[in-house]
This record gives structure tokens, sequence and C-alpha cells, in this order.
């Protein structure tokens, strides 16, 4: 059972590839299959932090494996919908530089305190108003793009005050471990 979580996080990782497979292969308006991989990987994201957390299983690898996985299918989610017309490029770059705040501030945090922070309830709330938006984006391309310029900023606005929170607590370990 302690490894099924850190399996989720790998299977989500590998569908990366496949999702933008899925996603470039289909024609027509609905990319459905992209979506049920999409949505799969959001599931298994729900299931790894759900199990480590309930069975009390959660691992430094799991830390890395599961916010790995899920900013890899986040860039390559909002490449496919930006690529194909659907949401401006700044979009993805604001998510990534976003991403590579974060991914950065982990890296420091881990190398001074040596732990690297659980996710927050911003944090889970900004991934899953971003996975619904970028369903709905991709299921329903017919969305005037002011409307989906207006959805994937809300998303994206929210994946910034995720960052603000993780930025105090990496703060306040930060400061916590300098204490010590």
């Amino acid at each position: 059972m302690k490894r099924i979580p850190n399996m989720f996080s790998a299977f989500r990782i590998c569908l990366v590839p496949v999702f933008v497979y899925a996603y470039f292969s289909q024609t027509g308006d609905v990319k459905i299959f992209a979506v049920i991989i999409y949505f799969v990987a959001g599931v298994t994201d729900f299931l790894d932090g759900f199990i480590a957390r309930r069975l009390n299983v959660t691992s430094n690898l799991g830390k890395i494996l599961d916010p790995l996985g899920d900013k890899l299918m986040m860039v390559s989610v909002m490449t496919c919908i930006t690529i194909d017309g659907i949401i401006p490029v700044w979009a993805v770059a604001a998510a990534f530089g976003k991403e590579l705040i974060m991914g950065v501030g982990g890296l420091l945090l881990h190398s001074r305190a040596g732990e690297i922070p659980p996710s927050n309830i911003f944090g889970k709330t900004s991934t899953v108003v971003f996975l619904v938006v970028c369903i709905v984006l991709m299921v329903f391309r017919d969305i005037p793009s002011k409307w989906a310029t207006v959805m994937i900023a809300v998303a994206i606005a929210l994946m910034f005050v995720a960052l603000v929170s993780y930025i105090a607590t990496y703060a306040k370990a930060i400061k916590a471990d300098e204490q010590k």
C-alpha cells in the first residue's frame, strides 16, 4: 500500500505524452480522448494525495513526483490549447513562470531546511479550477475567445494566490530553520 500513491503519480507523468499525442491526433471539434486522459490524470492526482494522507504513507519521493506530474500535465495541456488558439500565449508564460518560481522555491527550501512543504487548500483549489477550466475549453471549443481568456485568467489568478501562500509557508520554514 505504501507505494500506491507514488505509482499513481508516476502513471500521471506517463500520461503526459499520451495526452499530447491524443490531443493532436484527433480531428474534429471535441478532442474526447485527450479530455478523458486529462480527466484520468486529475483523478490520479486526487487519489495519490488521498491515499497517502489517509494511510499516512507520504514520502519525500511522493512530494516530488506528485507536483512534477501536475506541472508537466498542466504545461502540456496549456501548450496544446494555446497552439490550437483557444487561449493566449501570455497564459502559458504566466503559468510557466509561476511553476518555475514554485520549483526554485521548493528546491531552495529543501536545501536549506531539508523539507518539502505539503500542498495546501489554495494549491488544491487552483488545481481543481484549472482542471475544470481546461476540460471546458477542450470540450466547448466554440467558446468566444474573450470568455476563454477570462476563464483561464481566473484559473491563473488562483494559481498565483496559491503561489503567495506557498511563499509565505517557505518563508516561515526558512525562518524556523534559521532559529534552530
